[in-house]
């Protein structure tokens, strides 16, 4: 009986692994066909979305691109949409314990967007940490979902920063993810250099487009394969 087990056991992760060697050239395939659906230069555009702003609890600026989501995160405050801004922190990275252990201090991405905002005229006291790190973007919105609803106070809704061509995945995540309530209000970086309709002559562009496109079919198939660790 015990030897039945083990074998349906080998059965069962050699099936696994089938699914997981299948499943590149399955998604290599979809990317293909929305290529050919979308049109190169409109899937670049398909990617950028930005939501009406409404009042909300805070801002929320993103880890990456510094400075520009904590330029725009400012611009935002300045105009009154919210009375704070929130910081998301990357989780420790491999290289970054390296570095420690060999007693080199790292600046960290956030320490840099606070120094923004801070010089850009957003009040100290208004810049709040988040001191949970995530490794990332579905790990981002959940810890801003979870300090949404810990912080209360009457609103639904936060305004959340990150780059042009992140945008349709931030917002698909957070549907996914949280649901319709709270709410993100998904805007980016005016100052990013993502060209939409020419995303294809730029490595950056490209490598961002095809990490973006990759990313909603993992979403939309239900998360076979475990979001990158940053």
């Amino acid at each position: 009986m015990l030897e039945g087990g083990r074998s349906k056991s080998r059965v069962s992760v050699r099936t696994s692994a089938w699914w997981r060697r299948a499943l590149v050239p399955f998604l290599i395939l979809v990317l293909v066909g929305v290529l050919s659906m979308q049109g190169i230069r409109g899937l670049g555009q398909w990617l950028v979305v930005a939501d009406p702003l409404e009042r909300a609890r805070a801002i929320v600026v993103l880890t990456g691109h510094v400075p520009l989501r904590a330029m725009e995160a400012a611009s935002i405050y300045r105009q009154g949409w919210a009375p704070e801004v929130w910081l998301t922190t990357e989780a420790r990275s491999a290289e970054e314990a390296a570095m420690a252990r060999l007693g080199l201090q790292v600046t960290r991405g956030e320490t840099y967007n606070r120094a923004v905002l801070e010089r850009l005229g957003v009040p100290h006291e208004a810049i709040r940490m988040l001191s949970e790190g995530a490794h990332n973007t579905a790990e981002e919105v959940k810890l801003v979902a979870r300090e949404l609803e810990r912080a209360g106070g009457g609103s639904d809704r936060v305004i959340v920063v990150t780059s042009k061509a992140h945008t349709r995945r931030v917002r698909a995540l957070w549907r996914a993810l949280v649901g319709n309530s709270p709410r993100a209000i998904v805007r980016y970086a005016a100052d990013d250099p993502y060209d939409p309709g020419r995303w294809w002559r730029h490595t950056g562009d490209a490598l961002a487009v095809s990490r973006e496109v990759f990313g909603l079919m993992n979403l939309w198939a239900g998360f076979p394969l475990q979001p990158d660790r940053r």
